[in-house]
Formats: structure tokens, C-alpha cells, sequence
């Protein structure tokens, strides 16, 4: 199996290595357990030398990606810095990644590697993952893209996404596991310390609503429920906070914000919450009253719901006081 991992102008050498050095392990431990090596890996770019972490290493590509005539997975590692800068100094490799696709080639981009990924038109109607951090961005850039808050990895029709930073490497075992077998796939895991398991970035994730949409009333909406996220509101509270029908403005928050009010005035109090948990000695019950719940079974499920953890098991792991226990 023909493995192109691709180096991409602005990138940095830590999201573009583990794929190329994954697949080479991959084989090493075929070979130990009495099999075939299965892939062959190998590095493309626009030029023959890429600078990496802004020219702190330089990847020498073993081809260049006009000359790569197929291959059966492309792996599209993120650009950092400035998003559009990054998809410009790429743009010559947008035509061949589809052409690459349109052959036969599987596509699969690392954290917002998504952005290059959805520079082809092939992800429009899809289903895609990316950092959390970056989803407002791109969901404004890319309104066509169905991309999923939270999720680690997403399939579509031969297109893979993960989501952020160390989520690329759940995505890189599922594709070693779906192109080799499980057993590899967990020796790598080990062999790397990396949970196989994991399926959503959303325990570290941080809420912030989405304001770049130029709608002043739905801003000072957002404004009144992060100052009085722990009191009790409405959405006719809100709806007449800035005058408008409940059915219009239900409408017009969603459309800016990408949440329903309810879901927004969740979020903002399950924020509030991590940061208590963060920070605080505070238990489970007086978090939850002091953002806003009073039903410790609703409080648990939402919370749980937002971030794939319990508040107990969210505390216990991102505590500060309790770590210094």
C-alpha cells in the first residue's frame, strides 16, 4: 500500500513526522509477528526541501507531489500560523490533492490540515473534523463542510478528518488498524504510549461563543447570558431582552451562533463549571448550584454530554488542587 505523506509549506515537523515514522513502525511489527510489511511511506511536497517550524528543520521530500502519478492514501498534515497565508503557500497542491482523489487515492487530513483538505470542494456536504479550537473559523469559511464539534475522528466516502493536536494520532492507528489488523494497531499504541481508545477532543475543549457574525442584537444577547449564566433564563427572557418574537429570534440566534439558546446557556454554565473545577475546592454540588442547576442528574448528564467526562471524573483529572494533594 502506497503511503504519501505530504510536507506541507509552513508546517511543523511534529504533526508532519508521526504518520511517516507510524507506518514505518507498523511494518517493523508486521515483520516481527511473521508478516508482510504492508506499506510503503514516503514524503511529498512542492519542492524537494521544505522548511519546517518556521526553518528550524528542513524534510527532504522523496518526490515531488506533481510527479506522484498515484498512491493509495494522502496524508495532509495542518499549516500553522496564519490560516490563509498557509493555504496560499500551498495553493499548487489543492488541483492534485482532488486529482489524486478523483485516481483513487484515500484522503486524510491531521487536525486543521482540514483547511487545505476542504480548499478541494471534496469535503462540501460531508461530514469533517478539525481542532475544536478552530471550528467557528472554519465553519465561516467553509459553510458547505458539515463539521463536527468535538469528534476525534470522521469517514466519509474515502475522506478522513481528525480533530485537534494529539488527536492526529488516533486518527494515523485507526488507518494503520483499518490497512493492517488490530493486533499492529494496538502494539503501536503501546509502543507509543497513545490511547487507541479515545473518540471525542471534547473534555479539552474550551467554549467560546461565536461573535464574528455581525448580528449586534444576538451579540448582546451572548453578552447578557455570560453575565447571568447561573441565574434562571428563559428564552422569552432573552427574546425580550432585545425585542424580538420568540420564533424569529430562536432563528437568528441559531443562524449566528451555531446553538440553539438553550444549548448556548448549557455550554456557557458547563465553562463556568470546568473552570471551578479547574481551579477551585469546591464539590460537585456547590459547582452546580453556583452556575445555575439545581438538579444534580441533569447537571451530571449535561455536563457529561458537553465534555465526555462526569464532573467527578473531569475534576480528578484536571484539577490543579488536586494534583498538588
Amino acid at each position: 500500500m502506497q503511503i504519501s505523506v505530504f510536507v506541507p509549506q509552513y508546517g511543523t515537523i511534529e504533526a508532519i513526522t508521526p504518520a511517516f515514522r507510524t507506518f514505518h513502525t507498523a511494518n517493523e511489527f508486521l515483520t516481527t509477528f511473521g508478516k508482510k510489511p504492508v506499506f510503503q511511506v514516503e514524503y511529498v511536497g512542492l519542492h524537494s526541501y521544505v522548511p519546517a517550524n518556521n526553518g528550524e528543520y528542513t524534510i527532504k521530500t522523496n518526490r515531488l507531489l506533481r510527479d506522484v502519478k498515484r498512491t493509495d492514501l494522502l496524508i495532509i498534515p495542518p499549516t500553522f500560523g496564519d490560516m490563509n497565508a498557509g493555504i496560499q503557500a500551498n495553493a499548487e497542491a489543492i488541483p492534485c490533492f482532488r486529482r489524486l482523489y478523483d485516481q483513487g487515492a484515500s484522503l486524510a487530513s491531521l487536525c486543521i490540515g482540514a483547511f487545505l483538505l476542504a480548499e478541494t470542494g471534496l469535503l462540501d456536504g460531508k461530514k469533517c473534523s478539525t481542532h475544536w479550537a478552530y471550528i467557528n473559523e472554519f465553519r465561516a469559511k467553509y459553510p458547505h463542510i458539515d463539521v463536527e464539534d468535538g469528534a476525534i475522528i470522521t469517514e466519509h466516502e474515502n475522506i478522513y478528518s481528525s480533530g485537534g493536536a494529539s488527536s492526529l494520532w488516533n486518527l494515523i492507528l485507526y488507518l494503520v488498524e483499518k490497512f493492517s489488523d488490530r493486533e499492529t494497531a494496538v502494539m503501536i499504541s503501546k509502543y507509543f504510549a497513545l490511547d487507541i481508545s479515545r473518540d471525542s477532543q471534547s473534555q479539552f475543549a474550551i467554549f467560546r461563543g461565536q461573535r464574528n457574525h455581525g448580528d449586534r442584537d444576538m451579540q448582546k444577547v451572548q453578552d447578557y447570558i455570560e453575565k447571568n449564566y447561573e441565574d434562571r433564563i428563559t428564552v422569552e427572557d432573552l427574546s425580550n431582552y432585545v425585542h424580538i418574537g420568540r420564533r424569529t429570534f430562536e432563528r437568528r440566534f441559531k443562524e449566528a451562533t451555531n446553538n440553539t439558546p438553550i444549548e448556548y446557556i448549557q455550554r456557557v454554565r458547563i465553562e463556568a463549571a470546568k473552570k471551578f473545577f479547574e481551579a477551585s475546592r469546591k464539590n460537585v454540588s456547590e459547582v452546580m448550584y453556583d452556575v445555575g442547576y439545581t438538579d444534580t442528574k441533569a447537571f451530571r448528564d449535561i455536563f457529561r454530554k458537553i465534555t465526555g467526562l462526569t464532573p467527578i471524573e473531569y475534576r480528578n483529572k484536571f484539577a490543579r488542587v488536586a494534583n498538588e494533594v
